[in-house]
């Protein structure tokens, strides 16, 4: 199978490519892959070098909104997986533009290339924060979307168009909406490899609000695993949910964070909510499980232990990413999604 694989020097999309040229994904075994990859600044090839030298890997640098880089990067191709996107949601509150232009334009334009040239399937992965919020229960993929932040209202429009293209011209399109995802490889802008980065620096680090927001935790190897039953089975004109099973509040969270890397409360500065902060989010995955076979394999303790030994681990890694985001920003804020 040869899949295009926009996004895929980001965290999310490099796990998934890794996954898949080694073989580790079900059905994956000699596939090729073609990465598209703007390499903004959470894009890093240094997610890539483990299967730079792997054959069936390219690497195409282009912007997703771009026609012509686009149009070539999708030529030939058997399935798209769309990962790339603006998905900071602190940066979405005072530069929305690029949100639209990136997650929408972005989108609309890989559309557009996929069924010119016959995809056989486009798999649009993208959020829970599309809902909005919820108090009890759980969101199924029928619940109308009602986003809070730029960020996911330009996921949103992203979702509608491409289930859009399904309807209106037949395009083979499958949409999964995941969790929190966490992991090796993730830019420290986020919250757990911020926290466990400054954790280890021995530095303080960020609490939003009352911290008792509350959010569900996917291991990002479960993630991908979830988006590569889709890409096989799933069907076409669906959304499905892809979740890890395990709902933290942010204070629990903390709480795992600090004994993992063996610091005190003393190490946390309660900082004021952020704008349209999300009080809790929680998707009902019967319908991945039931038609799919779908369930969470990395326990959250284990998953959470192994990330932050890797990160421990591989300082040279991270260390330039951390010094390249907070050059964009005074103080580094976490992202809770």
């Amino acid at each position: 199978m040869r899949i295009l694989v926009t996004g895929g020097a980001g965290f999310i999309g490099s796990h998934f490519v890794r996954a898949t040229l080694r073989g580790q994904l079900p059905g994956s075994a000699g596939s090729q892959v073609t990465v598209l990859d703007k390499l903004t600044y959470s894009g890093n090839l240094a997610n890539l070098a483990p299967v730079a030298g792997v054959d069936g890997y390219r690497f195409v640098h282009g912007d997703t909104c771009d026609p012509e880089v686009v149009d070539r990067a999708v030529a030939g191709q058997d399935v798209v997986v769309h990962f790339a996107a603006e998905t900071h949601v602190d940066r979405s509150l005072v530069a929305a533009d690029q949100f639209v232009r990136t997650n929408v334009l972005g989108t609309q334009t890989l559309l557009e290339a996929a069924l010119r040239h016959r995809v056989r399937r486009f798999v649009h992965v993208s959020t829970d924060e599309v809902y909005g919020s919820i108090e009890h229960g759980s969101w199924t993929e029928q619940t109308p979307l009602s986003p809070n932040v730029p960020y996911a209202a330009a996921k949103a429009g992203s979702d509608v168009l491409a289930l859009a293209y399904h309807r209106s011209f037949g395009l083979d399109v499958c949409v999964t909406r995941c969790t929190n995802n966490y992991g090796p490889y993730q830019f420290p802008e986020k919250v757990i490899p911020l926290f466990v980065t400054n954790l280890l620096d021995a530095r303080r680090v960020p609490l939003y609000g009352d911290g008792r927001n509350r959010r569900d935790w996917l291991h990002v190897a479960d993630h991908c695993r979830g988006i590569q039953l889709v890409l096989q089975d799933g069907r076409a004109g669906e959304v499905y949910h892809i979740g890890g099973g395990t709902e933290l509040s942010n204070i629990e969270l903390t709480g795992r964070l600090l004994e993992a890397c063996g610091a005190g409360w003393d190490a946390v500065d309660r900082v004021p909510d952020r704008q349209g902060h999300d009080r809790r989010y929680s998707l009902d995955t019967t319908k991945i499980t039931r038609e799919l076979g779908y369930r969470p394999q990395i326990d959250f303790t284990e998953g959470l232990a192994a990330t932050v030994a890797w990160y421990r681990e591989n300082r040279a890694w991270w260390e330039p990413l951390r010094e390249r985001a907070t050059a964009r920003q005074r103080r580094p804020e976490p992202t809770f999604h």
